[in-house]
């Protein structure tokens, strides 16, 4: 086997030690036959595992030696003791391990020692107190991967829907202003290349929601459609993306519909998210399409209200490592010169 083809393992940040991203990613090694995973390593300090979790673990220092481990025990790249560790009781001393757990995933992937970086949740209020000023994790691995935040694109994925928030963390009365023809359109490139290299899809569909209730009802319930959606897609569509929209949203979450495309550009987070939620709340996936390296992160918070208690679910940890996996094979055959 050649250098190149040789397995290269999935960085798994723990996020948070005193979270549970600790334990989700040792009870997804523990369940790794089960679901087939790839061998992966996780990184940050060994005793947030060691507190949650009395499984085997093999402190390791470099990659390969964390595949030969994989089958055997969970392999972990420590970095630092982050002090006297409570689950459910975040610290500095915590949030800056998750912090270094982050730029040495980041650096793995980057330097092609991992084949993909999985990130652990964590907590934002704690990292703001270390002095961390990224709004989350994404925009900081944009800016480490030398990539422009607006150039990052927030996708949720699951076995049956896959959906953009054209905008993200803003108040809801600030949406119509912040969407506009050119975000659409440098949001719907990405997501149709991402789709392209990330996912092995040679010809995406995708759609748009309106921002308005039945889709503005031709400027009778709002101009947004007319305005700003309708030709970003124009364009899009003069381009050879295939796109339809403006479609009212409360009909595109139907079955016979959303499966008609390959992903939903929504006007605002709960848009996307909602119904994203109530399919996909065990099994989906936040991933970042436009990065040069592959990035997945299961979608929820730090729970430190159930850290250290064995409630946490790992679903959602092994469904993110699962689907990095299959996007780094997809990648890796987009990019594979042509025989």
């Amino acid at each position: 086997m050649s250098e190149q083809s040789a397995p290269r393992p999935i960085a798994v940040t723990m996020g948070d030690p005193a979270g549970v991203g600790p334990e989700v990613a040792a009870r997804a090694w523990a369940a790794r036959r089960e679901h087939k995973l790839p061998p992966f390593v996780a990184i940050g300090d060994i005793a947030a595992i060691e507190a949650v979790w009395d499984g085997p673990v093999s402190r390791i220092g470099d990659m390969d030696e964390a595949v030969r481990a994989f089958d055997a025990a969970l392999p972990v790249w420590h970095l630092e003791d982050s002090g006297p560790l409570e689950p459910g009781k975040p610290t500095p001393a915590g949030a800056t391990c998750a912090l270094h757990a982050l730029e040495t995933g980041i650096g793995l992937t980057r330097t092609q020692a991992s084949a993909a970086l999985v990130t652990g949740p964590v907590s934002k209020h704690a990292l703001h107190g270390i002095g961390y000023t990224h709004p989350g994790q994404t925009e900081f691995i944009a800016e480490r991967c030398g990539v422009t935040a607006t150039n990052a694109v927030m996708m949720l994925a699951g076995p049956s829907l896959r959906v953009v928030p054209l905008t993200v963390h803003i108040p809801l009365s600030e949406v119509p202003e912040r969407l506009t023809s050119d975000l659409i359109v440098a949001k719907a490139r990405m997501v149709a290349r991402g789709l392209q290299r990330d996912f092995g899809i040679a010809e995406p569909r995708l759609a748009v929601a309106g921002l308005n209730p039945h889709a503005g009802e031709s400027g009778q319930l709002g101009g947004e459609e007319i305005r700003i959606i309708a030709p970003a897609v124009e364009q899009l569509a003069a381009e050879g993306i295939a796109i339809d929209g403006p479609l009212a949203a409360d009909a595109l979450f139907a079955p016979g519909i959303r499966d008609q495309y390959d992903a939903l550009l929504c006007c605002y987070h709960d848009q996307a998210l909602a119904p994203f939620k109530a399919l996909h709340f065990h099994d989906g996936v936040n991933l970042t399409l436009g990065l040069p390296i592959i990035r997945t992160s299961p979608d929820h918070g730090t729970a430190f209200n159930i850290a250290g208690k064995g409630k946490a679910d790992p679903g959602p940890t092994i469904a993110a490592i699962a689907m990095a996996a299959r996007m780094a094979t997809a990648r890796e055959r987009s990019c594979a010169p042509a025989k």
